[in-house]
């Protein structure tokens, strides 16, 4: 068997292993989304979630909310356009801006999936965690505080000094 070298470099490589992580939860959350028929991405719930808990929102205003470069969010929303799960009008104040909204259909979608796949998808995940030796979300979230306070960058400047 091969070694995991990913998970013995330990810090090295933890980016890559919080990314294999997240593309295994989400695999395994598209296959529960699969088991309900709905016919969507998992990366694509969180936009409508975005919007259905704040409302209309610019491309650049929903890239941030969910926390992605504003072609991604470009792009997302396109295909969300065609499934007829999103509306995209001007803005009153500004007619070159551009809002994006629940339309009916993706309205529907997530009351149903507040109901059915999302407190499915969030107890599997509680129950993978729950016997982890410490409060993984806290740790995350200290993770994500630190990465905004000072990129990876410029972190290390005691390591850079000492090899000089």
């Amino acid at each position: 068997m091969v070694d995991d070298v990913v998970r013995s470099l330990g810090f090295l490589c933890m980016g890559s292993r919080f990314r294999r992580i997240g593309e295994r939860l989400q695999a395994d959350t598209q296959q529960i989304i699969e088991e309900y028929g709905i016919a969507i991405q998992a990366a694509q719930y969180p936009f409508l979630a975005a919007l259905d808990r704040a409302g209309p929102l610019t491309i650049g205003e929903l890239a941030q909310a969910v926390g992605i470069t504003q072609p991604g969010a470009t792009r997302t929303v396109g295909q969300l356009l065609e499934l007829g799960l999103v509306d995209m009008r001007a803005a009153p104040a500004d007619q070159r801006r551009r809002l994006i909204s629940l339309s009916q259909k993706g309205q529907s979608l997530v009351d149903y999936s507040k109901q059915t796949v999302w407190p499915r998808v969030a107890a599997a995940v509680a129950e993978l965690c729950s016997d982890l030796g410490g409060p993984i979300l806290e740790q995350l979230a200290a993770i994500e505080d630190g990465l905004a306070e000072a990129p990876l960058a410029r972190r290390g400047s005691i390591v850079k000094e000492e090899t000089r």
